[in-house]
């Protein structure tokens, strides 16, 4: 970007996803999509904000703080999207619920669990590329948890933006999800207190790869300043976190579509 320039774009967007980690309903969600970068490397994307130290081509790594929206009874959480997420290059974070609507049966019931409070996480993230059109991507975030000391590690492969057609153009990604025990029992870990008071068994979750994913990101370009971001993502739960009596289904797929504009 020239020097003192910036990027940014506002929008709304719909997301169709499990309320949770392992929850087996769906519901669909109006959620805002926000996305600001300027030419010095600072950026915004959804609820996470950074800043690009590095000046070779070949490599992108710095300072990451995210929040972490938590979760309530319900299962329900809270956040802001991104629209091209300078981090993983597509996607519509988790983000507040603006509407709702119901897509099963009855909500998935977390009743007698305690909530989740929402945590400020700070880390890193680090990226290198294989070619100019796939690289390595990684981040790292602690503080999540009522505990604060959750720590999530990501890591992946990402083949970027390819123009299928004029102004149409696809990223295609996979990747795993490492956590530490606290991160774990704080998400699927059933304490004894919580265990009287929900019906749940006991749970105490190591860490480890708490999950696998793969995804695809569209972007549709209208005009130089409408865009249309859609993408799909699928979700396998791993290790201990797949276990716990919280999790009703395994997989999660999540589905978003959102027009922002581009000032």
């Amino acid at each position: 970007m020239p020097d003192g320039s910036y990027d940014s774009y506002v929008g709304l967007g719909l997301v169709a996803a499990q309320d949770y980690p392992g929850a087996s309903e769906r519901h669909v969600r109006a959620r805002p999509l926000l996305q600001f970068e300027t030419s010095h490397g600072i950026f915004i994307a959804g609820m996470s904000a950074g800043m690009h130290l590095s000046r070779q081509p070949q490599a992108e790594y710095g300072p990451l703080l995210a929040i972490d929206p938590g979760r309530d009874g319900g299962g329900v959480n809270g956040g802001a999207g991104g629209v091209t997420d300078p981090i993983n290059g597509f996607g519509v974070r988790p983000v507040s619920p603006i509407t709702e609507t119901r897509l099963a049966g009855p909500r998935d019931s977390l009743a007698g669990m305690d909530d989740i409070k929402a945590r400020l996480l700070a880390g890193g993230f680090a990226n290198y590329y294989l070619t100019p059109e796939v690289r390595l991507t990684s981040t790292l975030l602690y503080g999540a948890g009522n505990g604060r000391d959750g720590l999530a590690a990501t890591f992946g492969i990402q083949h970027l933006a390819t123009e299928i057609a004029p102004h149409h153009k696809v990223t295609l990604a996979a990747g795993i999800t490492v956590v530490n025990g606290a991160h774990n029992a704080s998400y699927f870990g059933v304490t004894k207190d919580e265990a009287a008071a929900s019906g749940y068994a006991p749970y105490a979750p190591r860490g480890g790869i708490r999950d696998a994913w793969v995804g695809a990101g569209w972007n549709w370009a209208l005009s130089p300043s409408w865009i249309v971001a859609s993408g799909v993502r699928l979700s396998l739960l791993k290790g201990d976190a797949r276990h716990s009596p919280l999790v009703g289904n395994s997989a999660s797929f999540t589905v978003h579509t959102g027009l922002a504009y581009r000032f």
